[in-house]
């Protein structure tokens, strides 16, 4: 059950970023829209709040830690890239696209 949790909320959380033109999900638009580099780190930010929480169930569930060594992060960090890529696509090509259909 906590492995699906997870894994839908990692979904919702790797495409957050893309989603929404607010700062850091609180923060009200910026003119222009957010910069690419923003958009960068608040999905890098997702990724640390969702491996925290993993590892928070992690420990709900079997009492401790497990030692992890540096691969397990590195796979997580591209599955969590595979993750945002529908985000990704929307707002850089499908969103165009489609602001450009309704003028």
């Amino acid at each position: 059950m906590f492995i699906s949790i997870l894994l839908i909320t990692s979904l919702i959380a790797a495409n957050l970023p893309w989603m929404t033109d607010r700062t850091l999900l609180i923060f009200a638009p910026m003119q222009g829209g957010k910069p690419v580099w923003l958009r960068l780190l608040e999905w890098l930010i997702m990724y640390i709040i969702m491996a925290g929480i993993a590892i928070g169930l992690e420990i709900k569930s079997t009492g401790s830690s497990h030692e992890q060594g540096w691969e397990l992060f590195w796979v997580t960090f591209c599955l969590f890239m595979i993750f945002a890529l529908p985000g990704f696509i929307y707002r850089h090509d499908l969103k165009h696209l489609l602001d450009r259909a309704r003028r």
